[in-house]
């Protein structure tokens, strides 16, 4: 295996190009089994900030430091957000496997400035019209149609039947897409397939389903609006366009999803094999909010984000970027930033954590206040239905996705005493 302080073989970096000797390729099952291994080398070798190799060798920076990723965060005059800064696209073909990631779209994911504070304040204030109360009691809903569904069976994995399945099918409620509509069922599976498709599903035609179903959805809420996110958004008085609002709300369902959901399935494997976590004397249960706190600070569902764009030559982390290079925020380095906790114990009490990003693009605000109403609600749920719920497997042999970018579990098999449906 290659040592990650190794410069990449056969690639002989140009004198103003980040991928100097020492880049580190962001691949490979070491990095996707234990990251944070390789994070403490880099930062051994590198300081706070890393030089990097993407897929086909693409050189971009990885912001480790915790004070590096809010110095970065907060400074939009000099590291922007709108990728088409990207000194490296003459070297970047159409099918990149990173294109998702940091293409440029109409969204509000690459707006700035006084764009960006119009697009993200509609967002806001949709999102903050949402009865945290009334949300829960869906979600509850939810979670138990799903558990029903294996709750006889005595075993489940509960990545695909239940970690996945709630927040997706929650995203499509708070849009205003109807349970029982013949859009709900077709809008969660093309949202899987476009967030985590596999080898024998075509992604691209997932996104464009998704993208037009998304579009029936703003016209039918144009003529019949209602008490959702959708309706809401499209009265808002900053008068988004329907492509703007249509990008937006991929954008929103595509977040509420994909973190989410490995916020679930990591907060339920640290209650299933942390001692600290297990039954107390009186039959329940510690705190399943302390769990998703810790695995914000410990195992992040967002590691990494690309990115932003430097928009002139400048300095960080004693490193000389370029105009135009790509910095990759490095959420999960930056949580467990030695600086921070210098006694190597992360203190899991408080949340000032980057999970949710950092300054003028973070999640808008009401966004993190729901997904951990989503996030609670299916964890206790699904405890209080099945209070025996074990690992059918060891520990050591649950597996990470491959992705350097969302930290989650391939399957979370478990077996529990059947209960009645």
């Amino acid at each position: 295996m290659t040592d990650p302080a190794d410069p990449a073989p056969g690639r002989t970096p140009s004198p103003g190009c980040p991928a100097h000797a020492g880049a580190v390729r962001l691949s490979g099952l070491e990095y996707q089994q234990t990251p944070a291994q390789l994070y403490r080398a880099m930062r051994r070798e590198h300081g706070a900030v890393a030089p990097v190799l993407l897929d086909g060798d693409i050189p971009a920076w990885l912001v480790l430091g915790y004070a590096e990723v809010g110095y970065v965060t907060s400074h939009d005059d000099l590291f922007a957000r709108d990728s088409r800064r990207w000194n490296q696209w003459s070297d970047i073909p159409d099918d990149w496997p990173l294109m998702p990631f940091v293409g440029y779209q109409p969204s509000v994911m690459f707006t700035e400035g006084a764009e960006h504070q119009r697009r993200a304040g509609v967002i806001t204030d949709a999102l903050e019209a949402v009865d945290q109360f009334e949300l829960a009691h869906t979600c509850g809903e939810i979670a138990e149609g799903l558990i029903g569904r294996f709750a006889g069976s005595g075993r489940t994995e509960l990545i695909a039947d239940y970690a996945h399945a709630l927040p997706l099918r929650a995203a499509i409620h708070l849009c205003g897409v109807a349970a029982d509509s013949t859009d709900a069922d077709a809008l969660v599976r093309d949202l899987r397939i476009t967030l985590d498709t596999a080898p024998d599903e075509d992604q691209v035609a997932a996104y464009q389903r998704l993208a037009e179903r998304v579009g029936r959805l703003i016209e039918d809420k144009r003529e019949r609006p209602g008490p959702d996110v959708t309706s809401r958004m499209l009265a808002h008085p900053a008068g988004l366009t329907d492509e703007e609002v249509r990008a937006d709300l991929i954008a929103i369902l595509s977040a509420v999803q994909q973190q989410t959901s490995n916020w679930i399935s990591n907060g339920l494997r640290l209650l299933l094999t942390d001692d600290r976590f297990a039954l107390d004397v009186s039959g329940g249960r510690l705190s399943v909010g302390q769990a998703l706190n810790e695995v914000l600070w410990l195992d992040t569902p967002l590691q990494n984000f690309t990115g932003r764009w430097a928009v002139r030559d400048t300095q960080l982390g004693g490193k000389r970027i370029r105009e135009g290079d790509c910095l990759i925020l490095g959420l999960a380095a930056a949580n467990t930033d030695p600086l921070i906790w210098p006694e190597g114990h992360v203190g899991t009490e408080n949340s000032a954590h980057l999970s949710f990003g950092n300054g003028e693009h973070r999640c808008p605000y009401p966004a993190p206040l729901l997904a951990d109403v989503i996030a609670r609600t299916a964890i206790e749920t699904l405890l209080e239905r099945l209070p025996d719920l074990e690992l059918s497997v060891e520990p050591h042999e649950l597996i990470w996705r491959t992705s350097i970018w969302s930290r989650g579990l391939l399957a979370l098999p478990v077996r529990f005493t059947p209960a009645p449906r």
